[in-house]
């Protein structure tokens, strides 16, 4: 029962999120990937060893085509599965055919070929469960998304990728997910470059619509060129001496492009918790102290895993930490007058 009661603590926290969002949230009511409102009653349900829920719920965004939200909420079963899988197992005896059961099987398969040593042909062997998805999709990019990161991992050639990338581009042409898996396929972590990786975000985020997610794409490209590169052996130096080595430049315009959107949605609203835990990171990055301290003020009781939880880390103990150091940077930088009169009852220094 203690899973049904944290989810009832993060129903109860999401209420009230924007009351806690003018300043920071204290430790005890931050949230790791906490659901919304409409994943919260399905996970619960899985619990208990029902799928009914969560049938409904990707059956109506498939209906809706809000594919933002089916995207979000397939990953999401499937990481619940990942842990506990026997309300998706009684599901796909009930109905074998299910589209919705079907989506979540792939991506929990892909997310353990992904964990394998032997990655690559472990997803390669995916293809024949992955083919009748997109073969079935109609108008939904999900599955179009979970086949480019299934060809990332599996060494398919650009030719490939660029096939896969033309489809789902038919489907939505504006789908976060299917850009963010573009952009990592370009980034220099796998088969591209920082420069592709930064210019396919930049375009992408001129060409989206204003408030769409994709107008954050920049950050991620900037998040992909601080990390370390494959066979580096350890991270890039945090700070700006790391970042220049980056193009600090660039990451500069792709965290202000990322302030400007994080400022279109209230403070403390679940919909850009992610985003806004990125741009944190990447602000605190550049030590840009104040704007991150202000970042973190905006994601409220919402930590993500991404971006916390990259090299293995406890995602929550290190978005905590890293939120500690921004406050901590910033009150040593605070002048010693400013200090002063921010004490109750002194108006600054007095002289002797």
């Amino acid at each position: 029962m203690s899973f049904l009661r944290a989810l009832v603590g993060t129903a109860r926290s999401a209420r009230h999120a924007p009351r806690l969002a003018a300043g920071l949230t204290p430790d005890d009511d931050v949230l790791l990937d906490a659901p919304d409102g409409r994943l919260s009653p399905a996970l619960v349900a899985a619990a208990l060893g029902d799928p009914e829920p969560a049938a409904k719920l990707l059956a109506t965004t498939r209906d809706a085509a809000e594919w933002e939200d089916r995207d979000r909420y397939v990953a999401r079963l499937a990481t619940f599965a990942y842990h506990r899988g026997e309300w998706l197992d009684r599901w796909r005896e009930a109905a074998p055919r299910d589209p919705d059961a079907l989506l979540v099987a792939a991506q929990l398969a892909v997310r353990r070929a992904w964990e394998s040593p032997a990655r690559a042909e472990r997803l390669r062997e995916l293809d024949p469960l992955l083919r009748p998805l997109t073969d079935e999709a109609g108008r939904d990019p999900v599955p179009w998304r979970l086949a480019l990161d299934h060809a990332r991992g599996a060494h398919a050639g650009h030719a490939v990728f660029e096939g896969l990338w033309e489809q789902a581009l038919l489907r939505s042409p504006h789908h976060y997910g299917c850009h963010v898996a573009a952009l990592k396929y370009l980034s220099a972590q796998w088969y591209g470059s920082q420069r592709a990786a930064f210019d396919f975000a930049e375009q992408a985020a001129d060409d989206a619509a204003p408030g769409s997610l994709v107008r954050a794409l920049p950050v991620r490209a900037a998040h992909e060129a601080l990390r370390p590169l494959p066979g580096a052996g350890r991270e890039r130096p945090a700070g700006p001496e790391g970042a220049e080595a980056a193009d600090g430049a660039r990451i500069d315009r792709a965290a202000d492009r990322g302030l400007a959107l994080s400022a279109a949605f209230a403070p403390g609203d679940p919909w850009p918790a992610e985003v806004r835990n990125l741009l944190a990171y990447v602000l605190v990055e550049r030590e840009r102290w104040e704007e991150a301290l202000a970042e973190f003020g905006r994601t409220g009781p919402y930590a993500t895993s991404f971006p916390w939880a990259v090299g293995g880390h406890d995602p929550l103990r290190r978005f905590l930490a890293t939120r500690d150091r921004t406050r901590a940077e910033l009150a040593r930088r605070t002048p010693l007058w400013g200090r002063a009169r921010a004490i109750p009852g002194r108006s600054g220094p007095r002289g002797h």
